[in-house]
């Protein structure tokens, strides 16, 4: 019985030691991470972006600054918290640097509290990423970044997608907007209103005045009443032009002889 066993036991393989085809093959083939994907080399990011403003005369005129309630209260919900915070950040550097500005990404983004981590699921790229999803930013080549200064509307999809309270807010917000006039409506209106002031013989206080009386904010009171102002002293210079013209013409060269 002892050398039955024996003999058995010596004529299996020992399960740890690799056979010798096995071993060729390994050495032949390329060495690939588990899930038989090639592995692939790190994503470079660059240190810095060029920011510039994107140009779009449709949103520029009916869109929402990203500082705004709107963008609060509506797109924070689309975008999160970190996108709408980066999106504020470049809009403020365009409005100090009109052409553009180089944003250091690291900076930023110790800035906006999200932290040093580096590399393409850092959740400063992240939220950048997210920006371009939704079209508010775009890379146009050699490090470019486009920024939109104000953010669309939400779609109706967008809107859907809302909570419940939301919905209902955004539409209370529509039924607003449509009722009341646009600022370019009470803009064109109030300079209006302070030319004829002027041509009243108000002076430019008493207009500003009048303007707050009649609940005109107060930056459009006072647009209008530098607009108005300036618009006054050209006619008033015209009109002496004209007056002078027609004296000369009334006091010609015949009536000087003949005196």
């Amino acid at each position: 019985m002892t050398s039955s066993t024996s003999s058995s036991t010596s004529s299996t393989p020992s399960s740890s030691t690799p056979s010798s085809p096995s071993t060729h093959d390994d050495h032949h083939a390329p060495a690939r991470p588990s899930g038989g994907a090639p592995r692939r080399g790190p994503e470079v990011v660059p240190a810095h972006l060029l920011v510039r403003p994107w140009v779009d005369p449709v949103v520029d005129q009916v869109g929402h600054d990203p500082r705004s309630a709107y963008v609060e209260q509506f797109w924070l919900a689309t975008l999160g918290p970190s996108t709408t915070w980066l999106l504020r950040r470049l809009v403020s550097g365009l409005d100090e640097a009109p052409d553009g500005f180089e944003l250091d990404l690291a900076t930023t983004a110790r800035a906006l509290g999200l932290g040093t981590r580096a590399g393409r699921n850092s959740p400063f790229l992240r939220a950048l990423e997210r920006s371009r999803q939704f079209s508010l930013t775009r890379e146009t080549g050699d490090g470019i970044l486009a920024v939109r200064r104000r953010l669309p509307p939400l779609s109706r999809h967008q809107v859907a997608r809302l909570p419940l309270p939301l919905q209902q807010a955004h539409e209370q917000w529509l039924l607003g907007a449509l009722a009341r006039p646009s600022v370019e409506d009470q803009r064109r209106r109030a300079r209006r209103l302070a030319l004829s002031l002027f041509e009243l013989g108000e002076d430019r206080e008493s207009a500003e005045h009048q303007l707050h009386r009649w609940r005109f904010h107060p930056a459009v009171a006072h647009d209008a009443v530098n607009w108005g102002w300036d618009r006054h002293r050209v006619a008033a210079k015209a009109a002496a032009r004209q007056h002078e013209a027609w004296a000369e013409r009334d006091c010609g060269p015949g009536q000087g002889d003949a005196a």
